[in-house]
């Protein structure tokens, strides 16, 4: 009897925190839908609703150009970001080499360093080699996900490597090795990290602000913030336009979340 009371007033904990949670949304979608005299009159949803902040916000901003740039490089940095790393990660785990604690310590260090730190380096080195105001100029520097390269280090570190013995006895490259045998069986930890660098490039504002100067060449969390004008706002555009941004972040997460709670909690028992 005292466990079930336990677990019923968990779950109302539980409840109220989910709800707790989600009054900002909520407030988020109220506010894409009232007119502008209504915006701070009604707490949430008012008397009238209108979708005519929507319908400005394509046809005032190029926002359809904005969020194609932003689906663009969001999904070019995910793909470099996951072949790097998981072959550097396949790497680190499956093979010995001379140096091998170097990197590993090598690796730490940087992640010890700043990412403010290497904007001016990094910048300079871009602008040099002709990469400023280009698309390129945001991928090549997030390339290389150290933080990812250590995640699937720890995942395929589980593979046996009795499977990849039989794979080479087939006549398999390592290449292939690393394609058909420890891709596959590192899925869960390849939609952990597609979501968070995902998440990472979608919400990337520093960096391309710095880097982007060209108006058709502007991601969406730049979009968003030229929006915010000196004088006057119009918050209809600008909760209408930061809802659009996050509903990708929202159907990927449901689309990977099986992929998310496994890999995070990949390792986590030893089998």
């Amino acid at each position: 009897m005292g466990r079930t009371i336990g677990r019923f007033a968990l779950y109302i904990i539980l409840v109220l925190a989910a709800i707790l949670a989600l009054v900002p949304f909520v407030w988020l979608i109220a506010a894409t839908v009232k007119p502008s005299q209504d915006m701070f009159v009604y707490t949430f949803f008012g008397p009238r609703v209108t979708f005519k902040n929507f319908t400005e916000l394509f046809t005032t901003v190029p926002f359809a150009r904005y969020i194609i740039n932003s689906v663009f490089i969001a999904c070019a940095s995910v793909c470099v970001q996951l072949f790097l790393s998981s072959l550097a990660g396949f790497s680190l785990a499956k093979y010995q080499f001379k140096g091998k604690k170097f990197v590993y310590l090598l690796m730490l260090a940087t992640l010890m360093i700043p990412g403010q730190l290497t904007i001016a380096p990094t910048y300079e080195l871009l602008y040099r080699m002709g990469f400023v105001d280009t698309y390129i100029g945001l991928i090549i520097p997030a390339a290389v996900s150290v933080f990812g390269i250590f995640l699937f280090e720890r995942s395929m570190r589980q593979v046996p490597d009795e499977l990849l013995d039989a794979a080479r006895i087939d006549g398999c490259t390592e290449f292939r090795i690393y394609r058909d045998v420890v891709i596959p069986v590192s899925r869960p930890m390849i939609g952990a990290f597609c979501l968070i660098a995902f998440m990472g490039a979608w919400n990337s504002f520093l960096w391309p602000q710095i880097m982007l100067h060209s108006n058709h060449r502007f991601t969406l969390p730049i979009a968003l913030n030229q929006m915010v004008n000196l004088y006057s706002q119009s918050y209809g555009l600008l909760m209408a336009g930061t809802f659009l941004a996050i509903l990708p972040v929202i159907a990927l997460f449901f689309l990977l979340q099986r992929e998310f709670v496994a890999g995070l909690t990949a390792g986590a028992v030893k089998g």
